[in-house]
């Protein structure tokens, strides 16, 4: 089951990078090999706790899943867990630390895939793919806020 982390620092501040990550809507507008996103609010939850189905496209292979996201604006931090797709889990974390006029954005991923014979392939290839999610997130934190 892959484990991964990812630290990279950006001269942006951390409710930027919070706003950015928060703002699932637009993922399709610069996230690789995500086809679209729908974001739902549980009307039993708090505003900071939302249910987004995102559905991901690698060449012919369609998939989608759904993750319960929670951001949390006093610790800048956003996590999500998925509740259903092809995972047997997914779990994420967003945390973004003020290091003078920088951001440190740490980001950690837990991920494993139910049916064993696809993930023999399939593990190793979401895997590589997340450094180019973090690139495409760091450089539409660029575009937006430089």
């Amino acid at each position: 089951m892959p484990k991964l982390s990812f630290d990279r620092q950006v001269p942006f501040s951390p409710q930027q990078m919070l706003g950015l990550v928060a703002d699932l809507e637009s993922y399709p507008d610069f996230v690789p090999n995500c086809s679209s996103m729908k974001v739902m609010r549980d009307s039993g939850q708090s505003a900071d706790v939302r249910m987004a189905r995102m559905a991901v496209r690698f060449g012919p292979i369609k998939q989608a899943y759904t993750s319960r996201v929670t951001i949390d604006p006093t610790d800048h931090t956003i996590d999500a867990t998925a509740v259903d797709g092809p995972f047997s889990h997914l779990d994420s974390t967003w945390q973004f630390t003020p290091e003078g006029d920088h951001t440190r954005v740490r980001f950690d991923i837990d991920f494993g895939i139910s049916n064993p014979l696809i993930a023999a392939i399939a593990e190793p290839a979401f895997a590589a793919k997340q450094d180019e999610i973090l690139d495409a997130f760091m450089a539409e934190a660029a575009r937006r806020y430089a």
